[in-house]
């Protein structure tokens, strides 16, 4: 039997590097083909490793910072006639630096990115999903949706979205075979605070957990059908949760802390 026929079929968003790529990997190597979906052309390059893992995969060139991109992958998954079992919505930029210097455009971007292009590309899966009564979703949320961000104020924000997102769909779809998790990472050893212009921070300059690491722990709990999980080393659950129970004040002095333009040095 045609292998297509039978494999299940996974969407990932942001694959070409980071966690998003290793979330890839951990669907290529469980048994699911892939739609997978970045800006550039990486993830033509990226695909040929899922492919090795015995996937099935079908790259999407789209910016999901814009409703045209996000509608460009749809239709392409459309195109390929087979039902989504998971997605993992993944695609995620930050920005850094003091407010009042930061560019509008940049977070304007941001919030299209993290925020909007979230809700789109659930708003046309999840009836599907719901119809089938069968299928599994995950956010790529953050710890930082714990934490007031100073020096990365909107990036939280949009993280916080993601998160009461996920959390409320969630529990709308508990009676319908449908699950979503919401997965929460600290600082991960991608070009994330490279991107956001966050090299001479603490965070950035720290050591950071293995993306790898965290996929696999993301990917578990996708399987699992846990509502969220706060990924990574012993150090950043112990961070999460914390984060959990302290006052917005003491999580944002915290943060501070960890984003301040300068603090790599300090």
């Amino acid at each position: 039997m045609n292998p297509s026929l039978t494999r299940p079929l996974a969407v990932v968003t942001g694959a070409s590097n980071g966690i998003g790529y290793e979330l890839a990997k951990q669907f290529a190597q469980n048994g699911f083909d892939l739609v997978v979906t970045a800006t550039g052309s990486t993830i033509d390059e990226v695909a040929q490793d899922f492919n090795q893992l015995g996937a099935n995969v079908q790259t999407v060139q789209a910016d999901l910072a814009t409703y045209d991109g996000v509608e460009t992958l749809y239709h392409q998954i459309q195109a390929i006639g087979r039902p989504i079992e998971a997605i993992a919505i993944n695609a995620g930029v930050g920005v850094g630096g003091k407010f009042t210097e930061t560019d509008l455009k940049d977070e304007l971007n941001l919030i299209e990115l993290n925020v909007s292009s979230s809700v789109h590309l659930a708003k046309r899966v999840v009836p599907e999903m719901v119809d089938r009564g069968n299928g599994k979703i995950l956010f790529t949320s953050s710890i930082a949706a714990l934490q007031p961000g100073p020096f990365e104020a909107v990036y939280a924000a949009s993280k916080a979205f993601v998160h009461s997102f996920a959390e409320g769909l969630r529990n709308e779809l508990k009676d319908t075979g449908v699950t979503v998790t919401a997965l929460m990472p600290g600082p991960t050893d991608t070009n994330f605070f490279h991107r956001a212009g966050m090299d001479d921070t603490k965070a950035g300059a720290d050591k950071k957990d293995d993306p790898a690491e965290v996929a696999k722990q993301g990917f578990e709990a996708l399987m699992a059908g846990k509502d969220s999980l706060v990924a990574g080393s012993v150090k950043t659950k112990v961070l999460g949760n914390a984060s959990k129970v302290l006052p917005d004040t003491v999580n944002a002095e915290q943060h501070r802390k960890l984003t301040e333009p300068g603090s790599a040095d300090q």
